[in-house]
């Protein structure tokens, strides 16, 4: 993982053309947990710009919602090309997907055996599903930063929690029980679909995340342009809800 903006912005632009299409659309729309939810305030890093709109989680506690902010605004930064991810709305995105059969774990084989340490190419082995490994794996990074540096994830500075995503990548910051390198690896391919998902979803503000990178959204169809290779679309995005950008 870069400590550098500008290559963690040029990495985030090319790792959306490794998520599928119905990634970036969004799941299943009976998947979807109804609108808006209500909005209060809620913990933060310090030093980080809030989202745009306030959020209340329902499934993450008030200290898993402060890593979750925190962890978006270091995977996602804010910059001069486009919105971080708290501006777009990524952590109302996880909290939404949390209740969703996704990390329920209903759409993936659940049967044992179950392998912790993995081999990549076998894809993801563990009994734990999304939900379940997104709050053991909280609070393990939590409880390890207290022990190593007397404070909570949320609270380190950015260089330092920017160390320990890298370490938990690499696999050097262990965790009390889950491994920091598949925990680390679902919260950042999460982090990316809710960055890049139709906004009904939650994430994805405004289609700032399509408007940065010329994506259409979910335009009827594409006609008038199909004979006109090589141009550039000059029409906005467009949600599954119809909104315009």
């Amino acid at each position: 993982m870069s400590d550098t903006p500008n290559s963690r912005r040029e990495f985030l632009r090319r790792s959306a053309i490794l998520i599928p299409a119905v990634s970036l659309v969004g799941y299943a729309a009976h998947e979807a947990i109804g609108s808006n939810a209500t909005h209060a305030d809620s913990s933060q890093a310090p030093g980080r710009n809030p989202p745009a709109e306030r959020y209340n989680p329902t499934f993450f506690t008030d200290s898993e919602w402060a890593f979750v902010q925190a962890a978006c605004a270091v995977l996602i930064p804010e910059d001069e090309e486009g919105p971080g991810a708290l501006s777009a709305g990524v952590p109302e995105f996880l909290d939404r997907q949390m209740e969703t059969p996704y990390a329920h774990g209903r759409l993936w084989y659940m049967q044992a055996p179950f392998i912790t340490d993995q081999a990549p190419e076998l894809g993801y082995q563990m009994k734990l599903v999304p939900r379940e490994l997104y709050r053991l794996g909280i609070a393990d990074v939590d409880t390890a930063c207290l022990k190593q540096f007397g404070k909570a994830f949320a609270q380190l500075s950015e260089s330092l929690q920017i160390e320990v995503f890298s370490q938990l990548e690499s696999g050097k910051f262990k965790l009390a029980r889950v491994p920091g390198g598949s925990f680390f690896a679902l919260l950042l391919k999460n982090v990316k679909e809710g960055y890049f998902a139709d906004p009904m979803y939650g994430g994805n503000k405004d289609m700032a995340a399509w408007k940065m990178l010329g994506f259409p959204g979910a335009r009827a169809d594409f006609m008038d342009w199909i004979d006109r290779p090589n141009e550039r679309y000059p029409l906005g995005p467009v949600s599954i809800n119809g909104q315009r950008g």
